[in-house]
């Protein structure tokens, strides 16, 4: 009991702290535009590489860009994309699932044949076939991510959903004469949306990386469109010289994806729910 308590507080801990960091940053995606010292796809031959000023916090690029400017627009999409990108794939993964888990049969089957088919090849090859077949683009590598990442909730809600229906009070809902509708909203649904927090933390991160790395080897965001994988791949010509090009925005990356993986596990220890 004194350990359960002990690990209980220190979960709270690092939910707080994880908490902070994420409203944050969510404050800096949604007033950028008011927080940003410059613009951030003015460019400025005059200016570049300069180093940290008053005018450039953080300097400037090889084009003469404020890189603190750009760092803080990069948040809107790493951050606003990956929300859009996890809600949409939940919302997918939350409908096949739960029709697949409670119906049964060859619906079952066929939904999940289709799923193993996706998750038979690995995400990144799967994805880079995608934008290459859609074309290079953030709207291609968003579409492209929504593909691939709804199998893996479809599969977690399938599993739950096949748990719950034997329970008792499903069985006394069906012998009340509730309607499969009615079932599935009010006692199936509510029972498989508490998980949701640890999953939405954990693939958060893998969605930010995503679309890093995506940008990184060109396919997703496409210049000046200012984006942590984009800034890391325009900063690799100048890593001899002027590295903090690529530190910042890395430091960026790792410090959202290692925050959101914190606080899904902290989150994970505090209400008992397992990691896939």
């Amino acid at each position: 009991m004194i350990v359960k308590i002990r690990i209980m507080l220190k979960s709270q801990k690092v939910i707080v702290l994880c908490s902070i960091i994420l409203s944050i940053l969510f404050f800096i995606t949604i007033f950028a535009p008011w927080i940003a010292p410059n613009d951030p796809i003015a460019v400025n031959l005059a200016n570049k590489l300069l180093p940290p000023s008053f005018d450039y916090p953080l300097g400037t690029d090889h084009l003469g860009r404020c890189t603190l400017s750009r760092i803080l627009y990069g948040a809107r999409i790493s951050l606003g994309f990956a929300t859009l990108i996890f809600i949409s794939s939940l919302g997918i993964g939350l409908i096949v699932g739960t029709i697949a888990g409670y119906k049964g049969g060859w619906v079952d089957q066929v939904l999940m044949r289709l799923c193993d088919g996706v998750m038979a090849f690995p995400n990144l090859l799967l994805i880079l076939g995608l934008v290459g077949i859609l074309g290079p683009g953030l709207k291609q590598v968003i579409i492209a991510l929504i593909l691939v990442q709804w199998v893996y909730y479809a599969r977690i809600f399938r599993g739950m959903v096949l748990s719950l229906k034997e329970q008792n009070y499903i069985a006394a809902a069906k012998i009340s004469g509730s309607s499969q509708w009615k079932i599935i909203k009010k006692h199936i649904v509510p029972n498989v949306l508490p998980p949701l927090a640890v999953m939405g933390t954990l693939e958060m991160g893998w969605a930010i990386m995503d679309i890093s790395a995506m940008s990184f080897l060109g396919l997703g965001v496409q210049p000046p469109t200012p984006e942590w994988g984009a800034m890391i791949h325009e900063g690799k010509s100048y890593i001899r010289t002027n590295p903090e090009l690529m530190v910042y925005p890395g430091l960026m990356i790792m410090l959202v994806v290692v925050t959101f993986n914190l606080l899904g596990e902290a989150l994970s220890e505090r209400f008992g729910v397992k990691r896939r």
